[in-house]
This record gives C-alpha cells, sequence and structure tokens, in this order.
C-alpha cells in the first residue's frame, strides 16, 4: 500500500514537472497570441528545430511550432505528378504582431518582397528562420498547386544554399571546359616565348635594342653638362620674366587688349551694319526696277522720233527743193 502510494506521488510530482517546464517554455505564447504562417524550403533543414526563432534581422518575433514535409500536409491529386513543389519542407511559425508594431498584412508585406530563409547561429549550427525584405525581382512568389491553410511567406536560399550553388555552377562550368587543349595553348604558348627570348629571336632583339638605347641615353646624360645646361635654362627664364615685365610689353599687351576689345565691339556691329546694307541694296534695287518701268515709254517715244527724223532726212535727201519751197513732188511715170 505504501508501495502504491510512494508511486502516485511520483507520478504526480512528474506531471507537476512536466506541467511547469510546459508553461515555462510556453508562457510568451500564453501571455500574448500571435499569428500564424508557413513557408517552404527547398533545401536542407539540418539544426532547424520546433520552438527555434523566428527573426526579423536579428530581433526574436515568433517562434517555430511545425517542421514536415509538403507531401504530408498537402497531399497531391492522383493525376498531379510528383514535381518539385511536392519536394519541399513545411515550415510552420507563429509572429507576435505586439513585437512588430504597425506593419502592413502579410499579403501586402509579401508583395513588398517580405521573405523567409534558414539561417544558422555562428558555429553552434542552431537553425532559426529570418525574415526580411529582398528584391522582389531576384525571389518572386512560387505559385502553389494547393490552397494553403494559413498565411505563406515565400521562402528563398540561404546565404550557405547561394555559395554552395554558385560553386556547383562555377564546378560545372570548368567541367566543361576542354582541359587537354587548354594545355596544349598554354604549352605552345610557353614554347613561342621561349623561342622568342632565344638568341636571334624578335624579344631578344628588341631588348638589346633597348638596353642600347639606355646605353646611349646614359652616355648621353654623361658627356652633357648638366649644370651649365640648367643655369642656362635658368638665365632664359630670367631673361624672359624681365622681357614680359618691361613697359613697352605691358603697353604692348595692354594696346592688344584695347584692340581686341574695339574689334569684339565691331564685331557686335557687324549684324546691323549687315543689315543695313542689306536693306539699302534693296532700295536701290527698288529704285532700279521703278526707273526701268519709267524708262520703257521714253525709249519707245524715242524710237519713234528716230525713225521720224529718218524719214524726213531720207525726204531731203531725194528733193531738198522740195522741202524747200514745199512744192509737191512730181507724180511718178507711171510704168510702160
Amino acid at each position: 500500500m505504501k508501495g502504491a502510494f510512494s508511486v502516485g506521488v511520483l507520478v504526480l510530482v512528474g506531471l507537476l514537472l512536466g506541467g511547469a517546464f510546459l508553461f515555462f517554455f510556453t508562457q510568451d505564447q500564453l501571455r500574448r497570441g500571435g499569428t500564424l504562417h508557413e513557408t517552404y524550403i527547398r533545401e536542407s533543414v539540418q539544426g532547424l528545430e520546433v520552438g527555434a526563432s523566428v527573426r526579423f534581422r536579428g530581433v526574436a518575433v515568433g517562434r517555430v511550432t511545425q517542421i514536415a514535409l509538403v507531401s504530408a500536409a498537402y497531399p497531391r491529386a492522383e493525376a498531379e505528378p510528383f514535381g518539385d513543389a511536392f519536394q519541399l519542407v513545411l515550415v510552420r511559425f507563429m509572429v507576435d504582431r505586439g513585437l512588430i508594431g504597425q506593419a502592413p498584412a502579410t499579403p501586402q508585406a509579401v508583395e513588398l518582397g517580405l521573405r523567409a530563409r534558414l539561417s544558422t547561429q555562428g558555429l553552434t549550427g542552431v537553425g532559426y528562420i529570418e525574415l526580411d525584405f529582398v528584391d522582389v525581382r531576384r525571389f518572386p512568389a512560387p505559385r502553389l498547386p494547393w490552397e494553403p491553410s494559413v498565411a505563406v511567406i515565400p521562402s528563398m536560399p540561404s546565404t550557405s544554399a547561394q555559395v554552395q550553388s554558385a560553386a556547383e555552377m562555377i564546378l560545372a562550368r570548368v567541367q566543361e571546359l576542354d582541359v587537354n587543349a587548354l594545355v596544349t595553348d598554354i604549352a605552345a604558348l610557353v614554347g613561342d616565348l621561349r623561342r622568342q627570348a632565344a638568341p636571334g629571336g624578335s624579344f631578344a632583339a628588341t631588348l638589346d635594342d633597348a638596353s642600347a638605347l639606355m646605353r646611349s641615353l646614359r652616355g648621353t646624360a654623361d658627356g652633357a653638362n648638366v649644370a651649365a645646361l640648367l643655369a642656362e635654362l635658368q638665365g632664359t627664364a630670367v631673361a624672359a620674366r624681365r622681357l614680359l615685365e618691361a613697359p613697352e610689353i605691358r603697353t604692348a599687351l595692354a594696346q592688344g587688349g584695347a584692340a581686341m576689345n574695339d574689334l569684339r565691339a565691331a564685331t557686335q556691329r557687324l549684324p546691323a551694319t549687315i543689315q543695313q546694307l542689306d536693306a539699302g541694296v534693296r532700295g536701290a534695287r527698288a529704285a532700279t526696277l521703278d526707273l526701268q518701268a519709267d524708262m520703257v515709254p521714253i525709249l519707245r517715244d524715242l524710237r519713234a522720233v528716230t525713225a521720224n527724223l529718218r524719214e524726213v532726212t531720207e525726204a531731203l535727201r531725194r528733193s531738198p527743193g522740195q522741202a524747200i519751197l514745199g512744192a509737191p513732188p512730181p507724180a511718178p511715170v507711171p510704168a510702160r
């Protein structure tokens, strides 16, 4: 009887301790409510456990409540193939909206680029879910062949997964290279360089010419009186400075500046002068046209007067007496 009582007391104490531990780990969820979300991760979730934290840029805002396979949570239809969507890992987590504050609803936040990814804490390897806003064009929301039961936050690859994917891509490109042909080309290039660097090669001849040029320049520099050359250059610079500081040069520069100002002013007046000249030419042309119009009848009358004078002169030449005495000219003899 005492043994049964002891066993009962022990079981009761164990239940109380279990309830205390359960209350200790779930007191935050009991004290304040949260919103259930889920995401679908393509990579391995090794290190992520139920109860792991959900963080937004390092700030804890929730806890992981369930880790399962999508194929178990959302059974596919018999006619639907077992595609990539049913090979994902389902992670459900509770997010405390009170810790986030005033933020858009989950659908609007997803449209703005809210994504979830798997992260680990340093060297311990303890996993957690990290929420952050990213570029929607790089990580678009996938289309799901099922109807989610809770709000969905799309996932994106973790940093280690992205590094692994880039390394695999580089390795695949390296494997596509023709290593034998590359080694053959490198060997041929080394052979060409060796032949060019050998005595008689173009590269060796270029080096010899460069060495000869350097020796020639060194000999020229050694043979030249550098100190005298520098003194001469310094004297030339002093003379040039004195020449520029001379009153005549300053006067000439001032006059040149004044001449440039006059030329600039004349250039500015040139368009008006050209317009006036153009107007004068147009007036002269109009006057010429008017004079031509007035001269036409005068020339016509002068032509008529000239014709009359020609007729009078011809009459005087034929019969001067008739023209003076006024007798009528003899009648012409009719032809027989």
